[in-house]
């Protein structure tokens, strides 16, 4: 999951990056910034963004004039000392809208809300061209993608079904299949995470893990949840705590 802070004042920044950090590991911070010009000349790269924390009033302005110029469609929770732009902060794309100074309880509950309205808030439009195209997958099928492995100079596919998971280990992604095998990738696991959803569930930083897999999941400690497979796997695969409620809701809605 990737997030930037946009706060104009340093240690504030810098306090709300080790709080999320402290409440989920698997986070990276891609960037504290400290202006309204920052931040625009930021966005011109294209980063690749899961969340926005934003200040509002920063010292060059206020943080929708980046929004405004940027076309934004990341989700945003705004973190501000006053609540005057509560009804302006929502006309963007905020999703919640923090008093400062927050608390570590506070930036949990708008983690663990942001993961739950990701898992529910598919698109329903119901109009002709995606009836047509439920219609299509529903009498001709749309099989699971495939990835392509590199055997020597060979560039072999290898069919999503076979795939029971994705996981990253010394910073390369594997593909572990049904039949217990693991192939060597060279695809980014934020790219598969794209490609093979919602079949795939990305339990935490290092698995993406395919339903099909799934025996049953167990409680574990500080409210997490450890993932049991169809198959042998040497590594314990966990979900955090503030993705619980998504992979729960995604688990049941199979």
């Amino acid at each position: 999951m990737k997030i930037i802070i946009i706060e104009d004042e340093k240690l504030t920044a810098k306090d709300l990056a080790k709080t999320i950090k402290g409440i989920d590991s698997d986070v990276e911070i891609v960037a504290l910034l400290h202006s309204v010009d920052e931040a625009i000349d930021f966005f011109k790269t294209k980063p690749e963004l899961d969340l926005i924390f934003s200040d509002i009033e920063l010292g060059d302005g206020l943080s929708f004039e980046i929004f405004e110029k940027i076309n934004n469609h990341t989700p945003i929770i705004f973190c501000t000392a006053f609540n005057e732009y509560a009804l302006q902060a929502f006309k963007t794309v905020g999703i919640d809208y923090l008093l400062k100074p927050f608390s570590k309880n506070t930036v949990e509950k708008a983690l663990e809300k942001y993961h739950s309205l990701k898992a529910k808030l598919a698109p329903q439009e119901d109009t002709m061209p995606n009836l047509m195209s439920l219609l299509k997958n529903q009498l001709f099928p749309t099989k699971t993608p495939s990835v392509i492995m590199q055997q020597g100079d060979k560039i072999i596919p290898l069919e999503g079904d076979k795939i029971a998971l994705f996981y990253i280990e010394d910073n390369t992604v594997f593909a572990y299949t049904f039949d217990q095998k693991r192939h060597l990738l060279s695809q980014k696991l934020d790219i598969l995470e794209k490609t093979f959803q919602p079949t795939f569930f990305r339990a935490n930083r290092q698995f993406l893990v395919n339903r099909k897999a799934i025996k049953d999941a167990s409680h574990y400690f500080n409210r997490k949840i450890v993932i049991n497979l169809m198959l042998p796997f040497e590594e314990q695969i966990v979900v955090g705590k503030l993705k619980v409620t998504a992979f729960l809701d995604w688990l049941a809605n199979g």
